[in-house]
């Protein structure tokens, strides 16, 4: 279990560490009460990094300001999948976008709707999952996710679904992952890991539990070629597939990240797709 996120463990008791099937209900539920729990904790340890209006693609550094990932958004309506805070969409929003933005926890949105207060940025917030979106069809320009959503549902190929059925055609969906060339080695920024331990063709969640065996907190892994093919189901064209490079001069751990990790293989890979 995680060191740097003691406080949301102690609070929904969790005792150990599963690999175990997860169905799309008790993943939906964890990562509620885990992100609820972890809220405030997450932005004391990383608010100052995303920022209240910035978009940052990554603990890399990669900024939508420098990478223009989406292309010109001004007037278009765009939506940020998994949103946290939202700094992300709060950025567009000042670039001239119509954003609107979900998360799946309230404590996440809690903070979204605070940062809206502070900076004066009003963006629609809404509470839901990424794998049932309460949008229409073809109502989106585009859509984002940096870090949001897609790791934490059960299927990310419904999220792919969904995301391509809110879009209209030709509208970019960006997102960014953990690379899953990480899921082999285990989650530790210092030499410990730099040593495969698992398959990277198990995809078996990795689950954290309470007493009573519950899912307190769950991640799931995709292969490159998972998310390639869960991409063309959608309707979905990959144009490019970006692995960032750690940084000169970037010095900041960031759980699993660190300049010792990155200098040596990817942590992040941003799949930058179009509706067809």
């Amino acid at each position: 279990m995680s060191t740097q996120h003691a406080s949301a463990e102690l609070t929904l008791g969790t005792t150990g560490i599963a690999k175990r099937p997860v169905d799309a209900a008790e993943s939906r539920t964890a990562n509620r009460i885990w992100w609820d729990a972890d809220a405030d904790d997450y932005h004391a340890e990383h608010g100052d990094f995303l920022g209240a209006a910035d978009f940052v693609w990554c603990p890399e550094g990669v900024r939508e300001e420098d990478a223009r990932l989406l292309g010109d958004v001004v007037g278009k309506r765009v939506l940020e999948v998994g949103c946290g805070s939202a700094p992300c969409a709060r950025w567009l929003t000042a670039q001239g976008a119509r954003a609107v933005a979900f998360d799946i926890s309230t404590g996440m949105l809690r903070h979204a709707a605070a940062a809206n207060r502070e900076t004066g940025i009003d963006v629609p917030l809404v509470q839901a999952s990424a794998d049932e979106l309460p949008f229409a069809d073809g109502s989106f320009d585009a859509a984002c996710s940096a870090f949001g959503a897609v790791p934490f549902v059960a299927d990310s190929g419904a999220v792919m679904r969904e995301v391509s059925r809110v879009l209209r055609p030709g509208a970019p969906w960006v997102f960014a992952v953990t690379h899953p060339i990480r899921w082999i080695f285990p989650d530790d920024p210092g030499p410990s890991g730099l040593t495969v331990t698992q398959s990277y063709f198990d995809r078996t969640p990795y689950v954290e539990v309470d007493g009573l065996g519950r899912a307190t907190y769950v991640e799931h892994h995709r292969t490159m070629g998972d998310y390639v093919r869960q991409l063309a189901d959608a309707g979905l064209e990959l144009e490019d597939l970006l692995e960032p490079e750690w940084p000169a001069g970037h010095d900041r751990e960031w759980g699993q990240w660190s300049p010792l990790r990155g200098k040596l293989f990817p942590g992040t890979a941003i799949f930058r797709t179009r509706k067809r």
